[in-house]
């Protein structure tokens, strides 16, 4: 059955069952944290799968033991409320504070778990997203290279940017930072110097945009002198980081003409209902507030004028 036929959320809801950890945690760090953990608390410990083989054994106390996952469960892994492993523990006689080891215990199951559940969430959402991307260019949704490609930039041109975010909005993928990105003053520069000058200021934001961006950044040139830009699943302040990078590097490139800056407007869709075209316009509010203050800022002006007194 194709992913396009399942919703997103009953795909999380059920798809865990297939995981075991070995899907979702690299095991030999597992391994090292709990014979440390054993070490520092005085006990014996084994992991085992949701069924009851053992994955991880720390010290002799489980030798003969066959774990009864039914009846004796232990402490339960679970993620996405479905148990995907078992902890036994067997303490030492010279185990002094059962109390506070029974604590650190129950914090180090609850850390898997949430670990597991990044993992597990960030798996699914990839393998998501290229499973519909494929069934896209199955069905001939997806244009030609060269009538996807912005021929200027070499970032996506405005079709192929929009046919995107309705794929992005249709696998339900949050969060994700959406950025409006303008160039300040590109009219000033083609009206002084040109077409070449004025596509030259083009490239060289779009070759930043592109140098500060990750591989699964979507960039489009939306406009003339307007780049939109998506971080799927972005993490807590990534999209403000690479806003402030984007607007750094432009601040830093100096030549004897081009003086580059732009203005960028960022949001954040959070919710599945919402669409990334709704959320772009909000970024678009967003950029035209920031343009106003940098165009007013002191500097700017003898900054882009600084080549007509040469």
């Amino acid at each position: 059955m194709g992913y396009d036929t399942i919703p997103y959320e009953k795909r999380i809801r059920e798809n865990i069952r297939n995981y075991t950890l070995s899907n979702l945690y690299d095991m030999a760090i597992v391994r090292k944290y709990l014979g440390n953990l054993a070490e520092a608390l005085k006990i014996n410990v084994l992991l085992t799968d949701r069924h009851g083989e053992k994955e991880v054994v720390i010290g002799d106390g489980f030798v003969g033991f066959h774990p009864d996952v039914v009846e004796q469960p232990g402490r339960k892994l679970r993620v996405r409320e479905r148990t995907i492993g078992h902890l036994y523990v067997k303490y030492l006689a010279q185990n002094e504070d059962k109390a506070l080891t029974d604590d650190l215990l129950d914090g180090t199951v609850a850390i898997l778990g949430r670990l597991g559940e990044e993992a597990y969430l960030h798996r699914e959402s990839s393998i998501y997203l290229e499973e519909l991307e494929r069934q896209v260019e199955d069905r001939n949704h997806i244009v030609s290279h060269n009538e996807r490609e912005d021929v200027l930039t070499g970032v996506f041109n405005s079709i192929y940017f929009e046919n995107r975010m309705k794929l992005i909005d249709r696998s339900e993928v949050i969060p994700v930072a959406v950025l409006n990105v303008n160039i300040n003053d590109w009219k000033f520069v083609n009206d002084h110097f040109g077409d070449e000058e004025s596509d030259r200021l083009i490239r060289v934001v779009a070759d930043i945009i592109k140098q500060e961006a990750r591989a699964d950044f979507v960039i489009g040139r939306i406009d003339g002198d307007v780049f939109g830009v998506l971080i799927p699943m972005a993490e807590e302040g990534e999209g403000e980081d690479y806003m402030e990078r984007i607007r750094q590097r432009c601040l830093d490139f100096e030549d004897a003409i081009l003086a580059p800056s732009v203005a960028v407007g960022m949001v954040y869709k959070t919710n599945i209902e919402q669409t990334l075209q709704e959320r772009l316009s909000d970024a678009e509010y967003e950029m035209f507030n920031n343009k106003f203050e940098i165009k007013n800022a002191p500097g700017y002006r003898e900054r882009l004028e600084k080549c007509l007194n040469k």
